[in-house]
């Protein structure tokens, strides 16, 4: 590899310091000046709290990736240049597309000639991103090299400590079991009966599908508490919109207004996104047609609903109940301009 400009994605992984060992010694081969660009990428809005520590997270990562590169090039005569960034903060990074556009932009913006890649990349995500990641980068025609590295064993990650088994288990019970007395009778012994068996047959099937995360001791039972609390606030979204529908249905105008919404809402895939597209389908009057990363589009029916929908009460919710009030502090969808008609009868 004979590249002038280098770019060189990072995350906190076991095999970064390889990465950059052989991105600078790769690049001095056949050159005498190299840039070397050290970019973390945020997978959360700089502006949600997330996003505030995985920040200071990343600037740590890129003042060691500078010491790195600086010790690995102490004994050459080279000229290099060191540039470090972050970005994705003003975005909300999720899936492989995003990234790789966001590495596109800075090396077209930077005239990057080659990209070297951590096979074990991984910037907050809870599975590996390395290969859509270079199929996305390579869609978008920009040249890349996986570095060869010394890989750890994966047999390790894939068996699990009883003490992360048995969170994921606690974790997964007790959501299967709110969700189902929220659609049956929790007052009803039958209900408590068949719904602790159901959730106990999901919890075993599912619970390592569910969380590809670990779970710590503390947090998975505080998840929990603030599920309980949550329950009887999604109860109170529901009869507040079977109330407005009601009156709606009721009146000889049918003042309806269908609607087809896209929000682009803060909470990540898998789990949070679940719950927060699920709940909006509980509520009567705003139906999830369809769950896209963080992206949902859906179906709004009075424009109060719509409303509802645009302030981000629920996203607060459901943001409160995977990060703790901290993290339900955030903008509501409408101020973040995170909302778009894109369908109804006047549009």
């Amino acid at each position: 590899m004979a590249a002038e400009r280098v770019l060189v994605p990072l995350s906190d992984t076991v095999t970064v310091r390889q990465t950059v060992g052989y991105a600078v010694r790769a690049a001095l081969e056949d050159a005498d000046a190299v840039e070397f660009h050290l970019v973390a990428a945020l997978p959360y809005d700089a502006a949600v709290p997330e996003g505030r520590s995985l920040t200071e997270d990343a600037e740590q990562l890129l003042t060691r990736a500078e010491n790195w590169v600086e010790e690995d090039i102490d004994d050459t005569d080279a000229t290099v240049e060191i540039e470090t960034a972050v970005v994705g903060t003003n975005e909300y990074l999720f899936g492989p597309r995003d990234f790789a556009e966001a590495f596109e932009a800075y090396a077209t913006r930077h005239d990057i000639d080659q990209v070297v890649l951590d096979p074990e990349y991984q910037p907050g995500q809870t599975a590996q991103l390395i290969q859509p990641l270079e199929r996305e980068l390579t869609a978008l025609g920009l040249s890349y090299e996986e570095a060869p590295v010394d890989r750890p064993a994966r047999h390790e990650r894939l068996i699990g400590g009883g003490t992360e088994r048995f969170d994921q288990l606690f974790a997964t019970f007790w959501i299967s079991y709110g969700f189902y007395l929220i659609l049956g009778d929790p007052t009803a012994p039958f209900d408590l009966v068949t719904g602790a068996a159901v959730a106990g047959i999901v919890s075993i099937s599912l619970a390592y599908v569910t969380f590809t995360f670990p779970l710590g001791r503390l947090r998975s039972p505080l998840r929990t508490v603030r599920f309980a609390l949550y329950i009887p606030y999604l109860l109170y979204e529901i009869v507040k919109a079977n109330l407005a529908i009601s009156v709606v249905i009721l009146r000889p105008s049918m003042p309806i207004e269908p609607v087809l919404t896209r929000v682009n809402a803060r909470v990540r895939g898998g789990l949070p996104l679940l719950a927060l597209a699920n709940s909006i389908t509980l509520t009567p009057g705003t139906l999830t047609v369809r769950a896209d990363d963080q992206r949902l589009i859906v179906h709004t029916l009075l424009p109060g609903a719509r409303d509802d929908l645009f302030d981000g009460a629920l996203e607060r919710a459901v943001r409160f109940v995977f990060h703790g009030r901290s993290g339900a502090r955030i903008p509501t969808p409408r101020e973040r301009d995170d909302t778009e008609i894109i369908g109804g009868d006047d549009v």
